[in-house]
């Protein structure tokens, strides 16, 4: 799939085949998100794909919109070393890792880490150091459903010279 199509079709799927995603797709999803934009190029990021039934339901029960993560094959949690543009650079990379997932035929939902109580938490579950923030959960598997939300249009969003 090419690039533009990607990311004009991605949309976020909720609902996941139970079939596994290969390990060679996550590790290009991964790197995808790797080589996202990043303030000074600092890449502050660290991903760790979860596979487990049992981490993904626990990390489901943790968040308040992320339930169906427990039913998703694959979360990928998108960590950054706290520093003045982490969530911009944690964002950058969440971004290319969805768009990733769908140039390979596979659907995910970014569900919200920074700022969110359960951050923490997550964070602790993961192993990850204190110094680090949640910025994104991605649930990630093949997709069980096909929606397709009204988008504003380009000429509602598109402004010229001011």
């Amino acid at each position: 799939m090419h690039a533009i199509e990607a990311l004009k079709t991605r949309r976020s799927i909720r609902a996941f085949k139970p079939d596994p995603v290969r390990k060679e797709v996550l590790e290009d999803i991964i790197d995808c998100g790797r080589l996202a934009a990043t303030a000074r190029n600092e890449q502050p990021w660290e991903f760790v794909v979860v596979t487990d039934a049992q981490m993904r339901k626990q990390i489901a029960d943790a968040t308040d919109f992320g339930k169906f993560i427990a039913n998703a094959p694959v979360c990928v949690a998108v960590v950054c070393e706290d520093g003045k543009y982490y969530l911009e650079d944690g964002a950058a990379a969440t971004q290319n890792i969805l768009v990733a997932a769908r140039a390979h035929g596979l659907g995910g939902c970014w569900v919200a880490g920074d700022k969110k109580p359960y951050a923490p938490r997550i964070c602790a579950m993961l192993g990850a150091p204190e110094s680090c923030k949640l910025v994104s959960l991605i649930a990630l598997g093949h997709p069980g459903e096909s929606p397709s939300p009204a988008k504003r249009q380009l000429d509602e969003v598109l402004h010229w010279e001011k």
